[in-house]
């Protein structure tokens, strides 16, 4: 098995003590895997494809708390809607108005992350600064969305080598987070995750004010792409 359990451990002691949650990131990776990492002791799984997710949520123990970490289309909501934790990045009010819809439709608060462009690169999804405001304004003012529960942001630092740039974008997201919890603290709004970090930056995210990391190819091994 290619998880490797003593940095798991040291890893998660290390979050854990910081009040960190630690998402592994297990798109690719095999049921036998993440049953392994579940044993170790991992509850929170992150995955990218609508279809791997729901095949690995009827495989896998039902008390796995399951995030939706990739570009999600509005059209298949419906098939992680009745099981997923976190759906990580909410990039469109129309994505929000869908999650919403099918929260309703299943009777349950589908928590989500507001995903924010933060990135140099423009193949990044993500929220702008005006977007975002208008999302945040609509929920202070008491006229956002009932079941999709937005308890937060998330963002992708760019793919480079620049420490400086990255630790910059971090900065400026943890910045935006404030700013927004600030705002629906006026109406006692809870807003309480910051997902930032992955396995090549997490220390950066960490350092800037990150509360949730997702880290895959540190805990696993490098993934076959798709």
């Amino acid at each position: 098995m290619s998880f490797l359990t003593d940095k798991y451990h040291k890893l998660k002691q290390e979050l854990d003590a910081k009040g960190i949650t630690l998402v592994a990131v297990s798109k690719t990776k095999s049921v036998a895997e993440i049953q392994e990492a579940y044993n170790a002791g991992q509850r929170d799984f992150g995955e990218n494809y609508v279809q791997e997710l729901v095949e690995k949520y009827e495989a896998l123990p039902k008390d796995i708390r399951w995030h939706f970490i990739g570009h999600l289309q509005s059209n298949k909501v419906k098939y992680i809607a009745p099981f997923v934790h976190l759906i990580h990045g909410v990039d469109s009010e129309k994505l929000l108005s869908e999650i919403n819809k099918q929260g309703q439709k299943f009777d349950r608060p589908i928590p989500c992350l507001l995903q924010v462009h933060i990135a140099a690169e423009e193949t990044k999804f993500g929220l702008d600064k005006a977007e975002l405001g208008a999302i945040i304004d609509k929920i202070a003012a008491g006229n956002g969305p009932v079941f999709a529960e937005v308890s937060g942001l998330m963002g992708m630092a760019s793919f480079t080598e620049d420490n400086d740039l990255i630790k910059k974008e971090f900065r400026e997201l943890k910045q935006l987070f404030d700013d927004c919890k600030a705002r629906l603290s006026t109406i006692n709004y809870p807003f309480p995750i910051l997902s930032m970090g992955m396995s090549a930056d997490y220390g950066f995210a960490i350092e800037a004010g990150s509360t949730m990391v997702r880290i895959g190819s540190l805990l696993f091994g490098s993934r076959i792409r798709k």
